[in-house]
């Protein structure tokens, strides 16, 4: 892959991982979806040979660091997520948008319940069903999500995308 496509995948997680920590009020962060874990499942769907498990330990690390949680909690939540996308990225090419969406639902759901499992191990902690609305608003952003990269990416032929 050229120089030019490496650029591009880092600058879109590193966007990723900003929109993700930018500080919001309390009442809002329970409406924000996992702009990092979009992406990362964007690029291992897309590109699986160029994103892996590294990339998502590498950026979980960081989302860590800026987040000051215990290090490596959402570097496992995110190499996990990475992972399993990675193994079903090809029968997710073969899914319409809305079957996508339901996978991709399934993925951010199991990385959430993951990342509030290790959250009730490290200290005190409250259950409230609404950790998982992230992965619900993530799943209904997914169909423009993906179609608005695709079209970037066919009209700038930043990665070139392989077939099945």
């Amino acid at each position: 892959m050229s120089l030019r496509g490496w650029y591009l995948i880092w600058g879109t997680l590193l966007l990723a991982l900003t929109l993700q920590i930018v500080p919001l009020m309390d009442r809002w962060l329970i409406w924000r979806p996992d702009w990092l874990e979009l992406m990362l499942i964007y690029w291992c769907f897309v590109a699986p040979r160029r994103v892996g498990v590294a990339h998502g330990f590498v950026f979980g690390l960081l989302l860590d660091l800026a987040q000051g949680s215990p290090l490596g909690q959402s570097a496992l939540v995110l190499t996990l997520l990475v992972f399993l996308c990675t193994l079903a990225h090809r029968r997710m090419r073969a899914y319409s948008l809305a079957q996508q969406a339901l996978m991709v639902l399934l993925l951010l759901l199991v990385a959430q319940l993951l990342e509030q499992w290790l959250m009730s191990l490290f200290g005190p902690f409250t259950v409230h069903l609404a950790f998982l609305l992230p992965a619900v608003i993530g799943a209904v952003l997914w169909p423009w999500f993906y179609l608005l990269f695709q079209r970037l990416n066919q009209r700038l032929k930043w990665v070139p995308v392989p077939r099945n």
